[in-house]
C-alpha cells in the first residue's frame, strides 16, 4: 500500500483513470412546500425517459373494460348528443350500454358487431 492509498481504496481506484473522467452532473428539482419549506429531489434517468403526459382527446372514445360488441347504435356521419347510446358491450355476462360523453358528429367507428375488444381499444371518433 502506498502512502496515498487508504484502507478502502484498491490500486485500480487510485489510478489516473478517475482523473480523466468528467464528474457526473447531478440535477435537482426544488419544490416549495407549505410554510416556505424547500424539498429537494434528484432527477433520475428513469424520470427523464418517462412517457410524457398528453391531455386526452375527448373526441376519441376508448373502451374502459374488455368485452364483446353486441350492438352498434350509431352510424358514421350521424349527429349525436351527450348521453345517447352508441354501443352495447357484453362483459362478464352483463350488457353495458355505452353512451356518448359529449355531442358531435360520428367521424369513424373502429369496431364491428360481435368483435372482441380489450381495455383501451379505440371504439369511435367524433368530429
Amino acid at each position: 500500500m502506498t502512502a496515498k492509498q487508504t484502507k478502502n481504496e484498491t490500486p485500480a481506484d487510485s489510478g489516473h483513470e478517475m482523473q480523466d473522467q468528467e464528474p457526473k452532473k447531478v440535477r435537482f428539482r426544488t419544490i416549495m412546500l407549505e410554510g416556505g419549506v424547500k424539498y429537494r429531489t434528484l432527477l433520475t434517468e428513469k424520470f427523464k425517459r418517462r412517457e410524457k403526459y398528453e391531455y386526452p382527446d375527448d373526441r376519441k372514445i376508448y373502451s374502459l373494460i374488455p368485452g364483446t360488441v353486441l350492438k352498434i347504435c350509431a352510424k358514421e356521419g350521424q349527429e349525436v348528443t351527450e348521453g345517447d347510446n352508441f354501443l352495447v358491450l357484453e362483459a362478464m355476462k352483463m350488457k353495458n350500454k355505452i353512451a356518448f360523453p359529449r355531442g358531435g358528429v360520428v367521424k369513424k367507428i373502429h369496431v364491428v358487431k360481435d368483435q372482441k375488444i380489450g381495455k383501451g381499444k379505440l371504439l369511435i371518433e367524433l368530429e
